[in-house]
């Protein structure tokens, strides 16, 4: 189980440098925010949903598989 833990972590990773990717291709102040101020995270993915779904499903399904393996 703990290797699952491990891969979970891993995808949620991904995930957000996914998603800090997405936000710093907007622009430097985006990323900066989304960096540094975690509801403007939100903010950005409810504006900008179509480059940022595919990153926060991906965050998503790893916090998904750490739950799954934390049981």
């Amino acid at each position: 189980m703990e290797l699952l833990t491990y891969l979970g972590v891993g995808i949620a990773i991904i995930g957000a440098l996914g998603f800090l990717i997405a936000a710093f291709q907007q622009s430097i102040w985006w990323g900066l925010g989304c960096f540094f101020l975690s509801p403007i995270s939100f903010v950005f993915l409810v504006i900008h949903w179509s480059e940022a779904k595919n990153p926060f499903f991906l965050q998503l399904i790893g916090l998904a598989i750490i739950m799954l393996a934390s049981t």
